[in-house]
């Protein structure tokens, strides 16, 4: 398996929003993780079809799995924020981003439940491999999880430079590397919140 290693120039720096709440561009949007273990969605895949007892985490909102799609592999998914639906952002013209306090435990949790071992590889997707797969994976590897990789391209890649659509992310990502995702999502895999 070959891993790709980030050219990440440094962390940004971790900016707090007004309350309890994570603007998801001003939260620590860092690509680098303490382990330092990258694939992107096609390594990732390849990974899992090698190695049966490697396990994908998908850390994305709900409401952002609904609108864009669900890699079929995903074994866990548990958001590492979630949108605040009870508090719209007037100036910013949409509703903030919270952490979901629940994070650890529940992905502790599932990874108890599946009897994932702690040289298991674990893959963390996000939507873009920054923001939410890197701290998410630096989480995991706090637990004394070995080999934790931030998938680096996410589910939905890159954005396209030029063109009609500049701006799509279209580029690269589990959705546009022609690998197995779908709309509807595992009942059993589907995260819910906390009570």
């Amino acid at each position: 398996m070959k891993v790709t290693h980030l050219l990440a120039s440094s962390l940004l720096a971790a900016t707090l929003v007004a309350g309890p709440s994570l603007a998801e561009d001003d939260a620590a949007a860092y690509r680098e993780t303490r382990l330092g273990l990258y694939v992107t969605a096609s390594e990732a895949y390849d990974l899992m079809q090698e190695n049966e007892r490697a396990v994908l985490i998908d850390v994305r909102d709900p409401i952002e799995v609904k609108f864009t799609g669900f890699a079929e592999p995903t074994d866990i998914h548990v958001p590492w924020v979630v949108a605040d639906r009870e508090h719209f952002d007037e100036e910013a013209r949409t509703w903030p981003m919270v952490k979901n306090t629940d994070f650890e435990t529940q992905v502790r949790a599932e990874l108890e439940a599946l009897d994932v071992a702690v040289d298991d590889p674990i893959i963390v997707m996000c939507r873009s491999g920054s923001t939410r797969s890197a701290p998410g994976a630096d989480v995991i590897a706090e637990m004394g999880f070995s080999r934790v990789y931030s998938m680096t391209d996410g589910f939905e890649g890159g954005k396209l430079e030029e063109g009609d659509s500049k701006g799509v992310r279209a580029v690269n990502g589990w959705r546009n590397s022609g690998l197995p995702w779908s709309y509807e999502i595992a009942p059993d895999v589907a995260w819910r919140p906390a009570e």
